[in-house]
């Protein structure tokens, strides 16, 4: 009687072999298109919030948040003191409602600029970036910046953006974007989130952690 022999062939292992290697190859292409895209609209967050300033700046004559006349212009809760300064932090909670760093998110989005709610006591009114984290601005200061470079100078520009919860990996990604290509040092900086006010020191792009949380702000 005669056996017939079971198992896979040669070529039968290889083929598998290479369907293997297919689907491992576009699963990695798959996360670095999905990489690709986070980092752009990160990136797109810093870019978009100068064109909200300069746009309201150009219709009202005047920056938002700081509109003395915001309630006339767009019907906002409350004006600003007109001072040329975005108070407050970039952080700062919705409930901060006298924050001016706060109230520029209901003028930008009642002049029509920006997309968002209007309400203050929406869940949602502080926008997020790509990976949840929270996004803001505020004037620059020399007393109390969001963050300072390795040599404690503060973060350069007129405004600072600030965005949160952002991955170490994406973070250099950014910086090597849209900066110098050193977390530690330019226009755009990294560190750890603290509390509201509280300065963050820069981290060198050599320390990052790929795989942790990391707060990024742009000077403009």
């Amino acid at each position: 009687m005669k056996r017939t022999q079971s198992g896979f062939t040669l070529i039968e292992m290889a083929i598998v072999l290479v369907i293997i290697g297919l689907l491992l190859g576009g699963v990695l292409k798959g996360q670095e298109l999905i990489n690709s895209a986070k980092v752009k609209s990160l990136a797109n967050d810093f870019r978009n919030i100068p064109v909200f300033i300069y746009g309201y700046q150009d219709k009202f004559k005047a920056l938002p948040g700081d509109d003395a006349n915001a309630i006339v212009h767009v019907a906002a809760t409350a004006n600003g003191n007109g001072n040329g300064v975005i108070d407050g932090n970039w952080n700062d909670p919705s409930t901060a409602t006298t924050s001016e760093a706060v109230n520029f998110w209901q003028d930008v989005r009642l002049a029509g600029f920006a997309p968002g709610p209007t309400l203050t006591t929406d869940p949602a009114y502080i926008p997020t970036n790509a990976v949840g984290g929270i996004i803001g601005i505020q004037s620059a200061s020399t007393t109390a910046p969001p963050i300072n470079d390795s040599t404690t100078i503060p973060i350069r520009g007129s405004y600072i953006i600030c965005s949160a919860g952002i991955l170490g990996k994406f973070a250099k990604q950014l910086d090597t974007t849209m900066d110098d290509g050193n977390t530690g040092t330019g226009s755009m900086l990294v560190g750890v989130a603290t509390a509201v006010g509280t300065p963050m020191t820069a981290v060198a792009t050599a320390s990052i952690n790929d795989s942790a949380p990391y707060t990024v702000c742009m000077g403009i």
